[in-house]
């Protein structure tokens, strides 16, 4: 089979006394998300439709969040890592569809600059690479202001040359 499909979520509490980091870029926003990382839920949730993809389980079999290594991490660093793993097992981005929901702040402003971070650590083209962000119309965690969380979407093929 030529093709492989991912799916990925990930979701984190909004807490005071964090930055607030989201694809990569840091959102202006008097909340961050907690976590053992830098907590960017969107790039969690792009390694996990990736890793899934693979079938090489989750995150956290590759950077645990008891581990010292990883408090405050760089996502996209570790997105990066995720990258070379699929690589060497011979694959590369198709396309890559993330949603984030978040009630605020509006993101709006940040989409292409997300777009770019993630076309970067993926070695992909921003051509291939969806970012949305939409609320939740007020209702359960992330529509109360509680936390943020992100789907994506992912399909991987073959390396080889373009077509």
């Amino acid at each position: 089979m030529d093709i492989r499909i991912g799916h990925g979520y990930d979701a984190h509490r909004l807490v005071e006394g964090r930055a607030l980091i989201l694809g990569g870029i840091h959102i202006p926003y008097e909340k961050g998300l907690l976590g053992h990382s830098d907590a960017d839920v969107l790039c969690h949730a792009v390694m996990d439709a990736i890793l899934g993809a693979l079938a090489l389980g989750d995150i956290g079999a590759f950077f645990p969040d008891n581990d010292p290594a990883y408090k405050d991490a760089d996502s996209l660093v570790l997105l990066g890592k995720v990258r070379g793993m699929m690589e060497k097992m011979g694959w590369q981005i198709g396309n890559l569809d993330v949603t984030v929901i978040a009630q605020a702040p509006k993101l709006k402003p940040y989409i292409a600059q997300m777009r770019e971070c993630l076309a970067a650590a993926c070695a992909a083209r921003m051509g291939d690479i969806s970012v949305k962000a939409t609320t939740e119309e007020r209702m359960g965690f992330t529509g109360s202001g509680e936390g943020v969380c992100a789907h994506a979407v992912c399909i991987l093929k073959r390396l080889g040359p373009e077509t």
